[in-house]
């Protein structure tokens, strides 16, 4: 991968120096695990950041028998983080969505990258803080119609990870149960959203694809009450 692939491709990167970027480019580890595959356990001791080149990843808590998704990441964005920064195991597990491509920096080069790049040091910070803001959001959103809380899911996926085509924003059709955790709703409310979408035509399906395009955004971001 090029140097401005790879910054134009992860965000964390766009204000690192050219020779911060040179040497990660040097460093990294290429992965690929397939859909349901785990990819880093809970529990485990941080060895590396990973970098989503292309997928979908899902971060879950295990209560038990029982797991909880906390987030949905897809392609540019990274985790394993937390991990490194505050030497400890990790809370949380990841589960491949989808056909998984990720990027590996050890936790040992990360750290000495950050220390050299004071830019893509305060730009980590600025993403962790975002990231922390949108959980706020999520908190200040609990008792919100179950409608209003899908639809700001699906449009904040969207504004993360979509990709613009002619049917309309495109995300991965992320599995009902899953969506209903982020959005802290049931999954029988998540069904129903859903298919009233679709019936309107904000939405549209491809099962086959495993794809799910956000048709009309702007009824969506309206019911999500951005506007």
């Amino acid at each position: 991968m090029q140097t401005k692939a790879f910054s134009e491709l992860f965000p964390l990167f766009n204000t690192a120096n050219p020779e911060t970027l040179d040497w990660l480019l040097s460093v990294v580890v290429e992965h690929e695990y397939p859909a349901d595959r785990a990819v880093l356990m809970e529990d485990a001791w941080g060895n590396a950041v990973y970098f989503i080149a292309s997928g979908w990843v899902k971060v879950r808590r295990l209560y038990g028998e029982d797991a909880v998704t906390l987030a949905i990441l897809g392609r540019g964005d990274f985790f394993g983080e937390m991990a490194i920064l505050d030497e400890s195991p990790r809370s949380t597990d990841v589960v491949a969505l989808s056909d998984v491509q990720l990027l590996s920096v050890s936790a040992q080069r990360f750290i000495q990258t950050l220390f050299r790049d004071p830019q893509l040091h305060h730009r980590m910070l600025q993403l962790m803080v975002k990231r922390l803001r949108f959980t706020n959001l999520r908190v200040q959103r609990r008792h919100q119609p179950p409608a209003v809380k899908l639809a700001n899911t699906l449009i904040s996926l969207a504004e993360n990870y979509g990709q613009a085509t002619e049917d309309g924003m495109e995300i991965f059709n992320i599995p009902s149960k899953d969506l209903a955790d982020v959005t802290d709703i049931t999954v029988d409310d998540t069904n129903k959203i859903i298919e009233k979408l679709e019936s309107k035509g904000w939405l549209k399906i491809d099962s086959t694809n495993q794809t799910l395009y956000l048709v009309n955004t702007k009824q969506l971001t309206h019911l999500a009450g951005r506007v």
